[in-house]
């Protein structure tokens, strides 16, 4: 299910004033072609939108939008609100994207201004009790032991006993399970250390196997 597109113009955008752009220029001519980014890799189209280039923006949010619902309706549980929260995430970027500094890839940074919006809707009726912690010892054949925990259980159960998780491990399940990033990806996204995320997905496992009876 895709969600309705905005462009760079609807979240604000005005032309850098480092571009320095007249009417005579050949963009700005009328029946110009627009610029074609479809073939311009992120960073590419990060430097061309702080250039002021709206289109390297419209064609960030093309590529990215479907991950960002996906991550999104994963931590509502429903169309409209992940909806909702896909156009805050991307306001969130549109607003943010000159602070992008690359030590990330782009899709990384996006899922951690994703992650940050989720959970300050999450938190926002239900505090998150167990913070990003490290854990001395985390086996990571537990950590990576998903598949356990959910066989045999019904899509929808397991569900909703991901949505039952405090919101930092709801969010490390998401990443590390549905999304497919690796735990050094999840802290870049999270803004932690890889052994908080690799803590925080052993604490979930655990949290699932109690909420779903399992032993």
């Amino acid at each position: 299910m895709r969600v309705a597109r905005t462009s760079a113009v609807a979240l604000g955008w005005q032309p850098a004033v480092s571009v320095g752009m007249s009417r005579t220029d050949s963009r700005a001519t009328e029946g110009a072609p627009e610029p074609d980014f479809a073939g311009v890799d992120d960073r590419a189209l990060v430097t061309a939108f702080v250039a002021g280039a709206r289109e390297a923006f419209d064609e960030i949010m093309r590529r990215h939008e479907r991950r960002v619902y996906q991550l999104c309706y994963r931590f509502a549980g429903n169309h409209e609100d992940a909806a909702d929260l896909t156009q805050d995430v991307f306001v969130r970027a549109f607003k943010g994207l000159r602070t992008f500094k690359g030590e990330a890839a782009l899709g990384t940074w996006l899922h951690r201004v994703g992650v940050n919006v989720c959970l300050n809707k999450v938190t926002a009726t239900r505090p998150d009790h167990e913070p990003l912690e490290e854990r001395a010892h985390v086996d990571d054949r537990q950590a990576d032991s998903f598949d356990q925990v959910a066989h045999a259980e019904d899509a929808r159960r397991l569900q909703r006993a991901i949505q039952a998780l405090p919101p930092t491990q709801r969010a490390t399940v998401l990443l590390r399970v549905y999304q497919g990033l690796s735990h050094q990806e999840i802290a870049q996204a999270l803004g932690s250390s890889v052994g908080a995320a690799k803590a925080n997905f052993f604490h979930a496992l655990g949290n699932l196997r109690r909420l779903l009876g399992s032993s």
